[in-house]
C-alpha cells in the first residue's frame, strides 16, 4: 500500500499517463465510450436544454480552435460547456456501473476541446480520457456502500461532483503539466465541486455534466498559470468526502491504479432514460407481446434501492421528467415503447395507455438486490400473473450491447441531424480514432456546414 497522499498517488499517475502502455481491450473501450458520446451529443445538438447554453457560448465571443459540435470555435472550457451538455441531455449517455456517473461526458467532453485547440494527436487524446476515466470511476465508485451511491442518496450528483476532477485530469494530461501542478489543478477542481439530484428532470441535469467539463478545464489551466489551490481536498478526511457525507458512513474505494482498469466496467445505455430504470424497462419490454389488447390491472416491480433515490418521480409533469420516472419508464415498456431518445415527447407523455398504468404500478425496494437486477409481476383481468426478470441489465459489462446495438443507437441519433451519409462517415472515422487524421476527421464532420 502506497504511503502517498491520495493526492500525490492521482498526480503520478496523471504525469505518467502520456508513457503508460495501454493494452488494446482499453483503447477498444474507449473508443466505444467516444462514438457513444458522439452519437449522443450529435443527436441532442437542438434540445431545449441545449439551445440556451449554446446562445450564451456565442454570445460571450470568446476565442479559440475548440469546436462546439455544430457550432462555431471557440476557448475550450465554453465548448466543453456545450458538448457536455448536449452529451447529457438526452440522459442516455454511458454510466459507470460502479456509481461514479457519467464519466464520458466531463471527460470526453474535455479531452476533444482541449485536444482541438492544442493540436493532440490521437493517441494523447485517448491516453487523457482513459486517465481521467480512471481517476474519476475510482474517485466515485465502490458500488452501493462506495462514494457515488453515498453521493445519490445524500441529494448530490456524481457526475457533477467528481466530473469535474475527471476533466482536470485529462486537461493537465493535454497540457503536459508537471505534478505540482496537477496537484493544484485537482484541488480547484474539487473546491468548485457541486451539483442537485433536485435537478434531474429539469436542463440543469445535462448542464451538470457540461459545467463539469468546463470547470475541469479552468482548474488545470489556472494551476498551469501558477494559480494556489489546496491539495489535501481528495483525502478521506477534512477534505471532498467530509464535506459531502458528513456522517462518514462510506467505503471508500482504493486507488489501485495497478489492479484493473475501471473503463473495463463501463455501461451503455439501451434506453434513453435514467440508468437505475433500464433493469425494470428490459423485464417490462419483453411482456409487451403479451400484453397487447389485455386489461393491466396492478404491476409490482421488485427494484434495487437507488431506484427511488434518481428515478423515483411516481406523477412526472413534464416529459423530461418522464425520464426519471421509473413508474412511467416500466408503463413505456408495457405497451411496446422502444424508449429511444425520440419517444419522450409530448405525444408519449399524453398517451392514456401509458399513464392509465401509472395509478397501478408499484415499487417495492429490496435492499441487498443488485441495481443491474428487476422483477417483475403483472396482473391481467381474468387471467393469471405474467412474470418477468431481468438478470443483468442490457448494456452491463457482463450483458454488454453488440456492435449492431451500438450501430443502431448511432445512427438514430446522428441520421436525423447529419443525413445518412454523413452519419455513417462519422461513424467509420470514430471507430478508426487510433488512426492518424481521424480526430481532425471527427472535427470536419460535425463542424457546421
Amino acid at each position: 500500500m502506497s504511503t502517498q497522499s491520495r493526492g500525490r498517488q492521482i498526480a503520478a499517475y496523471v504525469a505518467g499517463a502520456r508513457s503508460r502502455e495501454y493494452p488494446d481491450e482499453v483503447r477498444k473501450a474507449a473508443i466505444a465510450a467516444l462514438v457513444d458520446f458522439v452519437g449522443v451529443a450529435v443527436g441532442a445538438a437542438d434540445d431545449e436544454a441545449v439551445r440556451p447554453v449554446r446562445r450564451v457560448v456565442e454570445d460571450w465571443g470568446a476565442r479559440g480552435n475548440a469546436l462546439v459540435f455544430l457550432g462555431q470555435r471557440t476557448t475550450p472550457a465554453l465548448a466543453a460547456l456545450a458538448n457536455g451538455t448536449m452529451a447529457h441531455a438526452f440522459d442516455y449517455d454511458d454510466a459507470h456501473q460502479m456509481g461514479a456517473g457519467h464519466v464520458s461526458c466531463p471527460c470526453w467532453s474535455a479531452a476533444l476541446a482541449v485536444a482541438g485547440h492544442l493540436g493532440s494527436d490521437e493517441q494523447e487524446t485517448l491516453a487523457a480520457f482513459i486517465t481521467g476515466f480512471e481517476v474519476m470511476a475510482r474517485l466515485g465508485g465502490g458500488g452501493p456502500p462506495g462514494v457515488g451511491r453515498n453521493l445519490h442518496r445524500r441529494g448530490f450528483h456524481p457526475t457533477s461532483v467528481l466530473g469535474r476532477i475527471g476533466a482536470a485530469v485529462v486537461t493537465a494530461v493535454l497540457m503536459r503539466l508537471d505534478t505540482p501542478r496537477i496537484e493544484r489543478a485537482l484541488g480547484v477542481a474539487a473546491t468548485t465541486a457541486g451539483g442537485l439530484i433536485g435537478s434531474f428532470g429539469t436542463h440543469a441535469k445535462p448542464f451538470h455534466g457540461g459545467k463539469a467539463a468546463m470547470d475541469g478545464i479552468l482548474a488545470a489551466e489556472l494551476a498551469a498559470g501558477g494559480f494556489e489551490a489546496a491539495t489535501h481536498l481528495l483525502e478521506t478526511e477534512k477534505g471532498l468526502l467530509d464535506a459531502f457525507i458528513q456522517d462518514r458512513k462510506v467505503e471508500v474505494p482504493p486507488l489501485d491504479f495497478d489492479a484493473r482498469w475501471e473503463i473495463l466496467r463501463n455501461g451503455f445505455k439501451p434506453y434513453a432514460s435514467c440508468r437505475a430504470t433500464h433493469a425494470s424497462v428490459q423485464a417490462a419490454r419483453s411482456l409487451a407481446p403479451r400484453l397487447a389488447g389485455r386489461k393491466i390491472t396492478r404491476v409490482d416491480a421488485k427494484v434495487h434501492p437507488n431506484v427511488m433515490v434518481v428515478s423515483g418521480k411516481m406523477n412526472p409533469v413534464t416529459p423530461l421528467e418522464c425520464k426519471f420516472s421509473a413508474p412511467f419508464c416500466i408503463a413505456m415498456g408495457l405497451r411496446g415503447y422502444r424508449l429511444v431518445a425520440s419517444e419522450f415527447n409530448e405525444k408519449t407523455f399524453r398517451d392514456p395507455a401509458v399513464t392509465g398504468l401509472l395509478p397501478v404500478i408499484r415499487l417495492e425496494v429490496v435492499q441487498d438486490q443488485p441495481q443491474y437486477e428487476a422483477h417483475l409481476e403483472v396482473q391481467v383481468e381474468g387471467e393469471a400473473p405474467l412474470r418477468a426478470d431481468t438478470a443483468i441489465v442490457l448494456g452491463h459489462a457482463q450483458n454488454p450491447m453488440s456492435e449492431a446495438d451500438f450501430r443502431d443507437k448511432f445512427q438514430g441519433l446522428a441520421e436525423p441531424v447529419l443525413g445518412a451519409a454523413r452519419a455513417a462517415q462519422l461513424h467509420d472515422t470514430l471507430t478508426r480514432f487510433q488512426q492518424p487524421g481521424a480526430l481532425r476527421g471527427m472535427m470536419d464532420l460535425i463542424e457546421k456546414h
